[in-house]
């Protein structure tokens, strides 16, 4: 079968072993980038596509009438027009699980570097405020304990449940969210409105839905405590990013730690870019990206492929 993988750079740094994915699909072309003008070219003949963010809308799936398989390089698939692909009869397989020891150990270090101050007291010592303390100590930046506090969790999924086990090592308490959009209380979880003013870290792992579309607001940024922190490692859009900026300036939040912006990569303009918001940390969408997880994910596709192959197609997208 020939097959295509349109956009190898975006998860290969030069380090991974795509020898497993070479075996089951030998006639494996790979793209380090696709432009959208040349998707319809590259999957016009293939009958397996592997894709991690190139777009595959209906005007390009008609003109591959040989694909059989997409393969999508990740968990989302908003990047695939399913309904034109099961229209065409074309099976979507994602990826799964292969994220979690690495977001999970993000949340932390944005969480950690947050309550430690880490940057402000690493960027104290290099501008020589330490050297010219009368103490031995530099304290001028207050450090705060995670154990006893409240960690909110929008997203009970496999993310969500890693961030908090390793919250309950730490001592913290943990409420679970009500799903957004859930008409009908949920037993073990808290609505929103409820859980937001009891939290001292919120930390979101919740897919980008319409109903979550914009879920952080002025209204749920109010609820907050002033010293609340927000840590947002699942999708930009969840959070209105103009609104937490000016939230941040005002000290109605206590700090931010975000991986992830509402448009990738972003532009100068966007909010939460401004040198001047304090307590904020942003990572350009890397809490992902550890070698292991990476790898983990071509193993994935290999699966993938392979279970297609032999009639028994795995991690199947609904």
């Amino acid at each position: 079968m020939l097959g295509v993988f349109l956009d190898r750079d975006s998860l290969d740094c030069g380090d991974l072993d795509f020898s497993g994915l070479d075996r089951i699909l030998p006639d494996l072309r790979y793209y380090p980038v696709t432009a959208s003008d040349q998707v319809a070219t590259r999957i016009a003949e293939a009958e397996v596509v592997v894709s991690n963010k190139v777009m595959l809308d209906a005007a390009a799936l008609r003109g591959a009438p040989r694909l059989r398989l997409i393969c999508i390089a990740a968990t989302g698939v908003n990047n695939v027009d399913r309904a034109a692909a099961a229209s065409r009869g074309v099976t979507v397989c994602n990826c799964r699980g292969h994220v979690t020891p690495a977001v999970v150990q993000h949340v932390f270090a944005l969480l950690l570097a947050l309550v430690t101050r880490l940057p402000d007291y690493r960027r104290a010592v290099r501008e020589g405020r330490w050297q010219r303390a009368d103490q031995f100590c530099l304290l001028d930046f207050p450090i705060r304990e995670l154990a006893g506090k409240t960690l909110g969790i929008v997203g009970h999924g496999e993310l969500g449940r890693g961030v908090a086990r390793i919250a309950e090592a730490f001592g913290m308490r943990v409420l679970i969210a009500q799903r957004p959009g859930a008409v009908e209380e949920e037993e073990g979880r808290v609505p929103l409105p409820i859980l937001l003013p009891q939290v001292d870290v919120l930390s979101l792992h919740c897919p980008l839905t319409p109903e979550t579309r914009g879920l952080i607001g002025a209204w749920e940024l109010a609820l907050m405590r002033r010293d609340a922190i927000l840590i947002n490692t699942a999708r930009g859009g969840l959070v209105d990013e103009a609104l937490l900026a000016d939230a941040l300036r005002q000290g109605a939040l206590g700090g931010a730690g975000v991986d992830v912006l509402s448009l990738e990569p972003p532009t100068a303009d966007n909010p939460l870019l401004a040198a001047d918001i304090p307590n904020l940390i942003v990572t350009p969408h890397c809490a992902w990206g550890s070698r292991e997880s990476r790898q983990r994910l071509i193993g994935q596709l290999a699966e993938n492929i392979a279970g297609f192959l032999s009639g028994s197609p795995v991690r199947v997208v609904s």
